[in-house]
């Protein structure tokens, strides 16, 4: 089978394998495309939690980048992982070179067990800067409430959030509804000229590990093949529902779903 198409991941290292650049693969594959990647950082983490972070040098971020896309063109990029403000310059430099349009950016910030993973400084360059240059942001509750100093507690306050970063330059705003406490999960898509709700199934699972990635590089991975920004959130997310209803049920923690739900293996393997 041919990949459907081919991205470039950005982002950091999760030694457990739920998160970062490990569930970007799993997902880019499990989707039927071809994955490449530039590490930012490398995380040694398990399901219980992050016990430290290495930062890769801003310059080697900067020539994985470009080295990789002299010789294979990726359709889109998702940028995950950005720690510093070194980091992210060095990300937007490539980015002025490389001039790729559709990317994707899961402003990852804070980890499932409650670390943070970005600096201050880091917060305000993104806001500034690398918000104007992606098709799409994919922020959840706190993420969106740092990036735009908003209290979300229901609905209208995550629409107002979401045209808040629409007024900072972003094109298109997936704010993701899970940590709300409600019966289901409420995912809102913004844009200016259009408004979207997908509820979706809540399961009672600490097993989400990794559900951020996850999503952001599905929606990464479908709309690298000509689905509309919108259509490629709903898929994304029902996707994602789908991995966290048959989690493998791995770790002592909040452990990871399942990547391989959209695979069909031919009965002669089996």
């Amino acid at each position: 089978m041919k990949p459907n198409s081919k991205i470039l991941i950005i982002a950091g290292s999760d030694s457990s394998g739920g998160a970062g650049i490990q569930a970007d693969i799993k997902t880019v594959t499990a989707l039927g495309s071809y994955a490449m990647t530039a590490i930012t950082a490398v995380t040694i983490q398990n399901t219980i939690g992050v016990k430290s972070i290495v930062g890769i040098d801003p310059r080697e971020i900067f020539n994985q980048i470009i080295f990789t896309c002299k010789d294979i063109r990726p359709d889109a990029i998702k940028i995950g992982m950005l720690h510093s403000p070194k980091v992210i310059r060095s990300v937007l430099k490539a980015l002025d070179l490389i001039k790729i349009k559709k990317i994707i950016l899961d402003p990852v910030m804070v980890a499932k067990g409650g670390a943070k993973l970005i600096d201050s400084k880091a917060i305000q360059l993104l806001k500034l800067k690398l918000i104007k240059k992606v098709s799409l942001i994919t922020p959840n509750i706190p993420e969106a409430e740092i990036l735009t100093t908003t209290k979300i507690l229901n609905n209208e306050d995550m629409i107002y959030a979401a045209n808040k970063l629409i007024g900072l330059g972003a094109k298109n705003v997936l704010i993701k509804g899970g940590h709300l406490k409600n019966r289901n999960v409420r995912d809102i898509f913004i844009n200016k000229k259009d408004i979207k709700i997908f509820d979706s199934k809540r399961y009672k699972t600490k097993n989400t590990h990794g559900t951020g990635c996850t999503l952001s590089s599905a929606v990464t991975t479908f709309i690298s093949c000509g689905k509309t920004v919108k259509k490629s959130c709903e898929l994304g997310i029902k996707y994602v529902n789908s991995a966290i209803k048959f989690n493998p049920k791995y770790g002592k923690g909040h452990g990871p779903i399942n990547h391989l739900i959209s695979l069909k293996v031919d009965k002669k393997f089996i």
